[in-house]
């Protein structure tokens, strides 16, 4: 099979995968027989390529024009669709549109017509109605997590964006649930249905172990403390569900010692890309979140799932879960009750309770640091600069330098915390890539 010119063997070695799993296959073979393609799909189950391989199929040299839209309910989603496409190598041009950094980039970037535009329906609308691109030649059209989108109130925008687009031919739609109606506005007919959210049976190690623990107060900090402590040095999500518990929550804890970093919507996108970027790395070990972070982050490895506020819907705990108990990896989601709180309905089965000991232990503090660099993609800096200037110039080794993510403007990279001091002060006056760069422990 091959895409495009691109044989597909090709675009996996680039992504590192040996070969497609069941449900990738399915949606190539389905989307190259049917026009409007739905497919369900739990998160982290590999959907992104199960629609980025069906678009690169449909895509031409030919064309100068921007050929397919992604629309996403999130930045952090986008962001990631972003990673895995170019990735793969495809010499096809992309852009991201989202809100909370400049439109002018992204203007920038619009100019010579990227070949798939991928981005969340409020930015993209904006550009259509200011005529940043093209729309004549948009034949396919994907809504990932279309369920979160319409949820998350971009119906109207959508409607929008839609309704503009004149030549679209084949529609995907992904969700990981299948408890919601396909507003007609999206145009599709008799679409091709491939449901892979059936219950598998799970290998005992992939199993998801459900627990709840009883809090004395109303107030659950301590309860939420004690429990972090009797975990230990292991990574994990506590869900809230508003902004401003989200800000109380971090700040009780770092008060009483845990290192922790929080996310939430209300933040400046360079503010969630560190915080993220941190718990990716290892220089935090819990992350405080509202439910924006249970869709399309892709973080692997997390143990515990902490539901410090009830899931408001069973949607959403399930949706909290998923970030663990991945990719045959075990989990644990664990509910914390107050005294007049109950265990949801749907919560059905064996769900154990655990009692906390009575002397608790601080976790170990995380072994490494996260740097800011005022650097990145559009000023020509790569990982390579990166580790070549901390190992040239800050006289690391390679095993003191951790993850390394670079985004447009700047970059995060993980740091051996023993070395960060001597670090900062061997690079205080050196330049990258001839350039003098402000370098500093991320906020």
């Amino acid at each position: 099979m091959r895409h495009n010119n691109i044989p597909i063997d090709t675009i996996l070695a680039g992504l590192q995968i040996k070969e497609l799993n069941e449900m990738q296959l399915a949606s190539l073979k389905a989307n190259a027989e049917n026009d409007d393609v739905i497919l369900l799909s739990s998160t982290g189950s590999g959907k992104t390529l199960a629609f980025l391989l069906p678009i690169v199929q449909l895509l031409t040299k030919e064309s100068k024009k921007v050929q397919a839209l992604i629309l996403v309910p999130s930045r952090e989603l986008a962001i990631q669709i972003d990673e895995v496409f170019r990735k793969m190598a495809t010499g096809y041009k992309v852009t991201c549109c989202y809100g909370g950094h400049k439109r002018e980039t992204e203007e920038n970037n619009l100019v010579q017509s990227p070949a798939l535009i991928i981005g969340t329906p409020g930015r993209v609308a904006d550009h259509i109605r200011r005529n940043n691109f093209a729309l004549e030649e948009i034949t396919t059209l994907v809504l990932d997590e279309f369920d979160k989108s319409l949820e998350l109130g971009f119906q109207e925008e959508m409607a929008f964006i839609i309704s503009s687009l004149k030549s679209v031919k084949k529609r995907i739609l992904t969700s990981a649930t299948d408890a919601v109606r396909i507003p007609d506005f999206i145009g599709i007919t008799s679409p091709t249905r491939l449901d892979f959210l059936v219950p598998v049976q799970k290998a005992e190690e992939d199993e998801l172990v459900i627990r709840t623990v009883l809090s004395p107060e109303k107030d659950k900090s301590e309860t939420l403390f004690r429990l972090i402590c009797s975990i230990g040095n292991k990574s994990m999500i506590v869900f809230c569900n508003h902004r401003e518990s989200v800000e109380r929550t971090s700040s009780l804890l770092k008060d009483k010692g845990i290192v922790n970093v929080f996310y939430h919507g209300g933040m400046e996108q360079q503010e969630r890309e560190s915080a993220m970027c941190k718990f990716k790395n290892g220089t935090s070990n819990v992350l405080v979140t509202t439910d924006l972070a249970s869709r399309g982050l892709d973080i692997p490895d997390i143990k515990y799932i902490i539901h410090y506020h009830l899931p408001a819907t069973e949607d959403v705990y399930t949706h909290r879960n998923g970030r663990t108990a991945r990719m045959e990896a075990g989990g644990k989601s664990i509910l914390i009750l107050s005294e007049e709180e109950k265990l949801p309905a749907y919560i059905k089965g064996n769900v154990e309770k655990i009692e906390l000991p009575e002397r608790i232990e601080l976790p170990e503090k995380p072994k490494w640091s996260t740097l800011f660099i005022a650097a990145g993609k559009k000023d020509k800096v790569n990982k390579i600069d990166i580790v070549g200037f901390l190992s040239n110039k800050g006289l690391l080794k390679k095993d003191d330098i951790g993850l390394i993510e670079v985004k447009d403007f700047f970059s995060f990279v993980a740091v051996r915390k023993l070395k960060v001091g001597a670090v900062l002060e061997l690079i205080k006056d050196e330049k990258i890539k001839n350039k003098k760069v402000k370098i500093a422990v991320a906020k």
